[in-house]
């Protein structure tokens, strides 16, 4: 009887979210992926949320026409510490006198749990970019705005707010602050750089940016970019997250609707389809997924070094010199022990002849791709 793969079985997946992280890591472990967790940035304690205290008493006082909401998030932690300060009533009725725009369904959802009217609740945004042109499309210009922002300021969509309205507010309801132990994510970072994670998610703009940031800070930028554009697959929950990675020259996969869920499906898609490699050798079937091995739907367990062995063999559609093969190895390795480790790897598959010798040159796998 087939046994059924889950999709990211055998991949290594990194994960770099504090908010929510919780949520994304055991979808993600549902799927099959092992998961290497280290937050590039968390969320200000509300000890800190004194500037929010400020910027919502400005929104009381110049009773905003228009509103523009970008998170679900965003709204919840407005509230919180509204009625922590007292706030609240006066907050919720400075709101109920403005037309707001919420930007995605959560967005939309907290706005009505807080008891206020989403007025184009009809057109849901992807982008605060949508929003904006809503904006001037509706003809609500020259009035007083407030749009309440991520921790990660889109400084060209407020630009754009400024240019036609006559007053523009903003409010963080919450700030991103550096972890408390950065050694997770130096080790998140080196494991990038090496290749031993298959890919990294990222789901805020600000944790692409502290992640950059942390690689500088070791001196392994390059080495990140490096991998983040080829060996190592980059995934963004929407256009916002990716722009910092498109500065630094990387083109991260986006799905077609920004949400989570949609994240992980796409992740699924690329990791299984594309970068699971499927071979038959006469009645046996060899799948290499990421850094796990099935020989006839069995996982097998490889050393690290057997496994790059059979992965670089798998990679190539020739024959593969002994010179390339040992750089698999460490310890300055001679011929006789990358004979000693192929003699290992083929033992441990179990499939004779699967890994082919070719006198005097190398070797070859002798297995047929699948896909």
């Amino acid at each position: 009887m087939s046994t059924r793969v889950e999709p990211l079985a055998g991949f290594r997946v990194g994960v770099t979210a504090d908010r929510r992280s919780g949520d994304l890591i055991a979808a993600l472990e549902r799927r099959g992926a092992e998961v290497l967790h280290a937050p590039s940035l968390r969320i200000a304690p509300h000890d800190q949320d004194g500037p929010v205290v400020d910027q919502t008493r400005a929104v009381i006082d110049e009773r905003p026409e228009v509103v523009l909401v970008t998170t679900g998030y965003g709204v919840r932690r407005w509230f919180e510490v509204a009625d922590a300060a007292g706030l609240g009533a006066e907050l919720t009725d400075a709101l109920e006198q403005a037309e707001i725009l919420a930007r995605g369904p959560k967005a939309v959802g907290a706005v009505r749990a807080a008891g206020l009217d989403d007025h184009r609740g009809a057109r849901e945004y992807d982008t605060t970019a949508a929003m904006v042109d809503d904006l001037v499309a509706a003809g609500l210009t020259d009035r007083r705005v407030a749009i309440q922002v991520h921790g990660y300021t889109d400084e060209l969509q407020v630009a754009r707010l400024r240019e036609v309205s006559t007053q523009v507010l903003t409010v963080t309801p919450y700030r991103w602050v550096s972890p408390r132990s950065p050694e997770r994510l130096n080790r998140l970072i080196n494991a990038a750089c090496d290749r031993r994670l298959d890919a990294v998610a990222f789901t805020s703009a600000p944790g692409v940016e502290a992640t950059l940031a942390g690689a500088d800070e070791i001196g392994r930028r390059a080495d990140l970019v490096a991998a983040l554009s080829g060996d190592v697959l980059t995934v963004v929950v929407g256009p916002m997250t990716a722009a910092p990675l498109r500065a630094a020259g990387l083109e991260p996969a986006i799905p077609d609707r920004y949400r989570l869920g949609a994240m992980i499906r796409l992740l699924c898609e690329r990791l299984d389809v594309e970068r699971a490699r499927r071979f038959r050798f006469g009645e046996h079937r060899l799948e290499v997924r990421g850094h796990a091995v099935l020989v006839d739907e069995q996982p097998l367990l490889l050393a690290p070094h057997a496994l790059e062995l059979l992965r670089l063999l798998v990679r190539q559609e020739r024959v593969v010199t002994r010179a390339e093969l040992m750089t698999c190895l460490s310890d300055d390795p001679d011929d006789h022990a990358l004979d000693v480790a192929m003699s290992r790897l083929r033992r441990s598959l179990g499939v004779p002849g699967l890994i082919a010798t070719v006198v005097k040159r190398g070797y070859r796998f002798a297995g047929v791709p699948e896909n």
